[in-house]
């Protein structure tokens, strides 16, 4: 089992990166969107990414990740019926991993619905199976790295108003996101004023 890779990232793409270790072997990795964004520029030494090997009849893929974190949910999202690699991997690129252990212990199916893929039975058993699962995720995400992922006062109450006003629930949580990044907020408010100051 491939849990770890470390060498040189040649090359990044918004799916996968390439890694050459120190023995001059190129792995693919496939990545989440949340984890494109967040890589250093090819050519970069001393690489390291986490990985969780998948095994298939036909294929064998690594799916690699930033933090410990992230490849424990994904790896946990894959223990839901249903829900395969591509499903997992549209998960975490449409919400960060801490924003999505919320959604899954709040069993909020309509967040989960903003995914590709995932249609309102399928997000009502991914809930259903993984809230209780996560609990301990959950925790861990509302240390200093996950703070700013749904905790602000009224957020939620935020996001909502804003999908009353005809944002799409994706663009409505990135927007009270974004707010919230601003620093300290009021509360519902004052949130959604600064996320409707930047439409």
């Amino acid at each position: 089992m491939i849990t770890r890779l470390r060498g040189t990232l040649i090359s990044r793409e918004m799916d996968h990166v390439e890694v050459e270790t120190a023995g001059g072997v190129v792995y693919e990795v496939q990545i989440p969107l949340s984890i494109f964004e967040r890589l250093p520029k090819p050519p970069s030494p001393d690489f390291e990414i986490r990985t969780l090997q998948v095994v298939r009849e036909d294929s064998l893929t690594l799916y690699g990740f930033l933090e410990p974190f992230e490849r424990e949910l994904f790896s946990r999202l894959l223990g839901a019926s249903g829900v395969g690699p591509k499903v997992a991997l549209a998960m975490l690129s449409t919400y960060s991993a801490g924003r999505l252990v919320q959604a899954l212990v709040e069993k909020d199916v309509n967040a989960l619905r903003q995914v590709s893929g995932v249609g309102k039975k399928t997000a009502e058993r991914i809930v259903l199976e993984l809230a209780d699962k996560v609990e301990d995720l959950a925790l861990e995400a509302a240390g200093p790295d996950g703070a700013s992922d749904g905790a602000a006062p009224g957020a939620q109450e935020a996001v909502g108003a804003l999908v009353a006003l005809g944002y799409s629930f994706v663009d409505a949580d990135a927007a009270v996101r974004r707010s919230m990044a601003e620093g300290e907020v009021a509360g519902t408010d004052e949130l959604v004023r600064r996320a409707l100051a930047k439409r």
